[in-house]
């Protein structure tokens, strides 16, 4: 190292040094200060545990976007796992920017049955304050029963948002352009989503009916479910998929990567509806976190048994769809059933998602991860089961239920249940038919023979996952 080179890296440690004493000083003086110029003290405990809670449990649905890059590109071929890790990743960012512009608005402001229109932008009109949810009653009214910060409000159901638009990736996956894709994402997360949300969770019609869904069976796995299943068949079967009228397997480069994202959305889920109390409600947290671990586990065998019975050998691939399965069956009625009822929740949802994935390759439509049989077939069965085993008394959370059918409360609770999954079906089919259909003709849905022959990798990317698999360039 030369003279001069030696003398500015002194000189920079002594500014460096000089910044952090600096610092150092500048925070004792702020700290013994009055406590009326710090910052505000938390004088309440309970809005304390509970944006803590919010919060932690956010992250912990934010964590489930490795799950989904994992479990989507392990299920597809070596050749496009760079376009599905780059679809996954860039969905949360686009997700986070069109939430922010214009979903969270339309979704959760003040407005009439359809949608919201206050605070439409940067969730802005409302008195951000840190201690109370009446703060933003008037702009966000939706939210005001939880005295949570509305900064917390928001990223907590961003988190959401952005899974409902990973979903799609599942099924479009090893055929779409990326530009239709990132296009398709931002209306998913701006304004389809939001606008069949708002009817539930805003405050909307089917909300006013008596439709309940506590963590998104509909809310989040319907509303993506039935974008993806519009795409996939608009985009039409992966080469090579279906011959002779037969669907011919084409299995996924690493069961490994899938296993470990099956985990990882496993645990993510124990954010993604014990959280969705969106308070630190000790009962009803600990009732959620055991019906949500049932219904997986049961889901998970009754897969691995029903494809063992159907194919001969016991799939490893369909068990994990059948464990996911069970986890979006009982989102929507993990705090108003019983465990015994989340039980025979998840056994059938785990023969659901085998002959839903039957049915889809009947029909030829094509979905490489089986993204529509775990989310759409399962988000309806969720939704409805909880019009059949909704038991008020099994935790506080489940007091605003009326008794399932099962229960002996008779159609109270089912006829809405039914009302919901109907209109948000059609509404999002609709919306997603329209909005592909436009990407469509503006940028074209599919890639080209060759460059699908070839990998998205190399053609929508210029890179490979594997470079020391792939045949080197003469």
């Amino acid at each position: 190292m030369t003279r001069r080179a030696t003398l500015l890296w002194k000189a920079v440690l002594a500014t460096l040094v000089a910044f952090a004493v600096g610092t150092a000083g500048t925070s004792y003086i702020v700290s013994a200060q009055e406590p009326a110029a710090a910052a505000p003290a938390i004088n309440d405990a309970k809005v304390a545990m509970d944006t803590m809670w919010t919060l932690v449990t956010a992250f912990l649905v934010f964590f489930m976007n490795l799950g989904f890059a994992m479990v989507e590109s392990g299920l597809c071929r070596a050749k496009n796992a760079v376009n599905i890790l780059a679809k996954n990743y860039i969905v949360f960012a686009i997700s986070s920017v069109a939430f922010l512009l214009l979903g969270f608005g339309l979704m959760f402001g003040d407005g009439n049955g359809f949608m919201g229109l206050s605070g439409l932008s940067f969730v802005s009109g409302a008195d951000n304050s840190p201690m109370t949810g009446e703060a933003y009653s008037g702009v966000y009214d939706a939210l005001s029963w939880t005295g949570t910060p509305l900064w917390a409000k928001f990223f907590f159901q961003l988190v959401f948002a952005g899974t409902a638009a990973t979903i799609v990736s599942g099924a479009v996956a090893e055929r779409i352009k990326f530009g239709a894709f990132f296009l398709f994402s931002f209306l998913m997360v701006g304004v389809i989503y939001p606008i069949a949300g708002h009817w539930i969770w805003g405050g909307g019609w089917l909300a006013q009916l008596g439709m309940l869904d506590f963590a998104g069976s509909t809310v989040v796995h319907s509303i993506g479910g039935w974008a993806a299943l519009m795409g996939a068949w608009m985009l039409g079967p992966r080469l090579g998929k279906f011959k002779d009228g037969t669907a011919h397997p084409i299995p996924g480069h690493s069961l490994t990567s899938a296993t470990l994202g099956v985990f990882v959305l496993w645990f993510g889920w124990f954010g993604f509806n014990p959280g969705s109390t969106m308070a630190a409600d000790w009962a009803s947290i600990a009732h959620i976190a055991v019906t949500t671990n049932t219904a997986a586990a049961t889901a998970s065998i009754s897969a691995l048994l029903t494809m063992w019975w159907v194919g001969g050998k016991p799939d490893l691939s369909m068990t994990l769809n059948g464990g996911l399965a069970g986890l979006v069956a009982i989102t929507a009625p993990c705090a108003f059933v019983s465990v015994g009822s989340a039980f025979v929740i998840g056994i059938i949802a785990g023969m659901l998602v085998v002959a839903s994935v039957l049915f889809f390759d009947r029909i030829r439509v094509d979905d490489p991860v089986g993204a529509v049989s775990v989310h759409m077939a399962n988000g309806v069965w969720g939704t409805l089961a909880l019009g059949l085993f909704a038991n008020p008394s099994v935790s506080p959370a489940a007091a605003v239920a009326k008794p399932g059918l099962l229960m002996g409360g008779g159609l109270a609770q089912l006829l809405p249940q039914i009302y919901g999954v109907l209109a948000v079906g059609a509404f999002v089919s609709v919306a997603s038919l329209i909005g592909w259909t436009v990407i469509k003709m503006i940028v074209g849905l599919r890639v080209s023979p060759e460059e699908e022959l070839d990998g998205l990798d190399l053609g929508e990317h210029a890179n490979v996952a594997y470079p020391d698999f792939h045949p080197a360039e003469v």
